[in-house]
């Protein structure tokens, strides 16, 4: 069960390393900067935000949440109409890339507290996959939490957020109402999710 990420010792190298098509050391000074992965878990270099979504399909990590309360609601955010991807489509509660440095718990406690408001909850780990996104490899660390706290979403990153039953995300799936990403992962979870009840 792989629940964290192994770090090197020291700084690992910054991507894309020196080539024809980039001869020189890239100005990363002012972009987040994201790690590479191993399926393993073992981060081998770093590099900017942007050239993960550039089409690099080089594996870095995510960090997912799903709120489920006590009556089997699961809350969803709408992504707000600004966001490059997917922009007006339902997502799972909590998701965003883990920077650099960070380890997972603090990764997802940052998303939690940046896109919700949320601060105070109980993660539990429910499993890690590779998804392959329409211009990225995501290694996806995916947790839950059961109850209903009072969420705030942020609206440069969520427009709004709402519970949904069950049967109401099964009637949405194929739609162009949700986004592929949390389709997928909702059919991959969905009795991992109900066992938390």
């Amino acid at each position: 069960m792989l629940t964290d990420l192994v770090y090197p010792a020291s700084p690992a190298p910054v991507y894309p390393r020196p080539s024809i098509d980039h001869p020189g050391p890239q100005d990363t000074s002012r972009e987040e900067m994201l790690p590479l992965v191993e399926p393993s878990g073992l981060v081998y270099g770093q590099a900017a935000r942007s050239w993960f979504h550039g089409g690099s399909g080089v594996l870095h990590p995510v960090v997912h949440l799903h709120i489920l309360d006590r009556y089997g609601k699961l809350y969803l955010q709408k992504r707000s109409l600004t966001k490059d991807l997917l922009p007006g489509y339902w997502d799972t509660a909590v998701g965003g890339h883990v920077s650099y440095g960070e380890s997972i718990p603090e990764a997802l406690f940052r998303e939690c507290e940046e896109e919700l408001g949320l601060r105070k909850f109980n993660p539990v780990y429910l499993e890690t996959y590779v998804y392959q996104a329409q211009r990225d490899r995501e290694f996806v660390f995916v947790h839950a939490m059961v109850g209903h706290p009072e969420l705030h979403p942020r609206q440069e990153e969520v427009s709004e957020g709402r519970w949904w039953t069950f049967a109401e995300l099964e009637e949405a799936m194929g739609k162009d109402i949700l986004t592929p990403n949390f389709e997928s992962e909702f059919s991959r979870i969905r009795e991992k999710l109900l066992a938390l009840l």
